[in-house]
């Protein structure tokens, strides 16, 4: 009796084992990660307004119907990615992205400078060049430092009521995905 009590014991504490390493390892092998959800919008280098209705082959995602939201892909194998937007609105935040979608750095208008969204994204080696000659097209961005050459950033804007509907559109439309040069 003890060797069958034993040996479920020795069973279920393997599945359970099996079952987390599975659960944990699904984002990696996962075809339609935010990864390919992003991709099917468009092109990368190019914000692509993210709605809640589903992309073919894909599931509909789930999004605040208080908040407007853009995405971009980028390569910063090259050169750094640099993230501009102009206006304002009643709070935008922004989101770095790896390609398995764990979240690298967050910042919103609260704690951006002067309230702009300006950012660079940039390898570390790149971020040692940045460093060193600094170009004027980022003097007054926010540097951040990524281990990773793809990744991708999400632009989320507030929009308490209609009438600032025109004003997010805006913002959001004006936003920018490049390269550094």
């Amino acid at each position: 009796m003890a060797k069958l009590f034993r040996a479920l014991l020795v069973g279920l504490i393997g599945a359970g084992l099996v079952h987390i390493a599975v659960v944990l390892l699904v984002p990696y092998y996962s075809d339609r990660n935010a990864w390919s959800r992003i991709s099917a919008y468009g092109e990368d280098w190019r914000f692509h307004r993210v709605t809640p209705q589903a992309v073919p082959g894909t599931v509909p995602l789930a999004l605040d119907p208080l908040f407007r939201a853009t995405a971009c892909r980028f390569d910063i194998e090259d050169l750094p990615a640099h993230i501009t937007g102009i206006g304002t609105t009643p709070y935008w935040s922004v989101s770095v992205y790896n390609r398995q979608g764990e979240n690298l750095y967050s910042i919103n208008d609260r704690t951006a400078i002067a309230d702009q969204l300006d950012l660079v994204i940039a390898t570390p080696l790149q971020m040692i060049e940045l460093n060193k000659t600094k170009p004027a097209a980022a003097a007054n961005s926010v540097l951040i430092e990524a281990d990773l050459t793809e990744g991708f950033v999400v632009i989320r804007s507030f929009v308490p009521d209609a009438s600032w509907e025109e004003q997010v559109d805006g913002f959001l439309k004006s936003a920018s995905c490049t390269p550094l040069l």
